[in-house]
């Protein structure tokens, strides 16, 4: 449990914040912009996975398939036990596998960003680096209304991010975790 220590709340154990969401919701600027303003670190587990294989997240598809990489991602999951308080921006596919919810409830909190479809396609700049995005609309669209359940199931907080700036959804969800003693 938390305790007060010279006038700051000390966390005990694991304490990791983990941000999911759809490709383009954010994560990982809102991870970046809390840590700066916290001081906390902040990872991010598509980057994490492309050092530990040595290629692109769209390589890793394209070469390996997808299990591999979410059995990758699973690892990554995993050595973050080892870690304390952390913000963690989460790949889009995170919650595809129940294990991988399990293990973020475990050692933290998890933040959904919410928004539309349309809204994350918006921010996205490099689509040909997001292998999940696949060929077509309909595509990305089904694979939206697939884990879209499983974020706001998953989620132990949700942020709306329609119509915000990555600033104010960061301000928005600095408030939140500020309000429940989590930063």
């Amino acid at each position: 449990m938390d305790r007060p220590c010279n006038g700051y709340v000390v966390h005990e154990g694991c304490d990791h914040i983990f941000f999911v969401g759809f490709l383009g919701a954010g994560k990982s600027t809102v991870a970046r912009n809390i840590g700066c303003l916290f001081c906390r670190p902040y990872v991010d587990t598509d980057r994490m996975v492309e050092r530990i294989r040595g290629k692109s997240v769209c390589d890793i598809f394209r070469e390996d398939g997808e299990e591999s990489f979410r059995d990758t991602e699973t690892e990554v999951l995993r050595s973050l036990s080892e870690k304390k308080s952390l913000l963690v921006s989460c790949g889009g596919g995170i919650v595809e596998r129940s294990e991988n919810v399990d293990l973020m409830h475990s050692m933290g909190k998890i933040v959904f960003l919410d928004g539309d479809l349309s809204d994350s396609l918006r921010q996205i700049q490099h689509k040909e680096t997001r292998p999940d995005l696949g060929g077509c609309l309909k595509e990305t669209s089904a694979c939206y209304n697939r884990r879209r359940p499983l974020y706001e199931a998953a989620a132990d907080y949700t942020i709306d991010i329609r119509n915000k700036s990555f600033e104010e959804v960061a301000c928005d969800a600095s408030k939140l975790l500020w309000e429940e003693g989590l930063l």
